[in-house]
């Protein structure tokens, strides 16, 4: 499916590069739940027209493969590297939508970026320093997965009980230590944080498919363990890392 994006693109003549990161790049991708995370490099702002034939390659390669949906591809300029918080058109969850290259991306892509084609990170993206990168994690925990506890419906979905806690993990080590981790290593993170055993077997048994030792727990249970931890532990994290 990759090989076949990347060939789609080529017939884009402004698109220059094509590099991976998150789970696919870093080794712990799990087919039918990671996304794919990719950012193309584009010579200049694409033109309406480059618009199209960009989301026409999308549409393309949802009706060739099912699980096209977890294709998602960031277009950035290459002289627009420069502004952390500058959107960038990007496809995700079946739109063009635009968004920012955050400093966690940049990071993997500097740190563990897979090139598909064209020249690698390096040669565009600036270097993210550790307090960029420290700002950006605590401010994430902040505004968006704090604010996110006061809706309790969000929480009886797998996607928000498995990122949220995996989550809280990555941000506690790279704040501690700089190191970006993966989900799989997140897991034994959240058991030393005292997230509640039932909910990290649960996402173990799920995204691993590992045994859990009880059976799989009711939404509602799940998700009242997962704001329980998670509104504390957020908050202690925070504190402790804000500048």
């Amino acid at each position: 499916m990759l090989e076949r994006f990347a060939g789609g693109l080529r017939g884009v003549p402004a698109v220059v590069a094509l590099w991976a990161h998150g789970s696919w790049a870093g080794g712990d991708h799990r087919p039918g739940i990671s996304d794919l995370d990719l950012v193309a490099v584009t010579e200049r702002a694409l033109t309406g027209a480059e618009g199209e034939r960009v989301v026409a390659v999308h549409r393309g390669l949802a009706e060739e493969f099912p699980s096209a949906s977890a294709v998602h591809c960031a277009y950035v300029a290459a002289d627009a590297w420069g502004d952390l918080g500058r959107e960038h058109p990007a496809w995700a969850h079946g739109e063009l939508m635009r968004r920012p290259v955050t400093a966690v991306t940049r990071v993997e892509l500097h740190r563990f970026g897979r090139v598909l084609y064209g020249p690698p990170p390096a040669e565009f993206v600036p270097p993210v320093g550790d307090r960029q990168l420290a700002g950006f994690v605590v401010e994430d925990l902040r505004s968006f997965w704090r604010p996110a506890l006061d809706h309790p419906e969000r929480w009886l979905r797998d996607v928000w009980v498995d990122l949220g806690l995996l989550t809280l993990a990555r941000a506690s080590v790279t704040l501690e230590s700089g190191r970006l981790i993966t989900k799989a290593e997140a897991l034994d993170v959240l058991t030393a944080l005292g997230a509640p055993g039932e909910v990290v077997d649960d996402i173990r048994r799920r995204r691993y498919g590992r045994p859990a030792p009880a059976p799989a727990l009711r939404p509602d249970r799940r998700a009242g363990l997962t704001r329980g931890f998670l509104g504390p532990a957020i908050d202690e994290v925070v504190a402790r890392h804000r500048p």
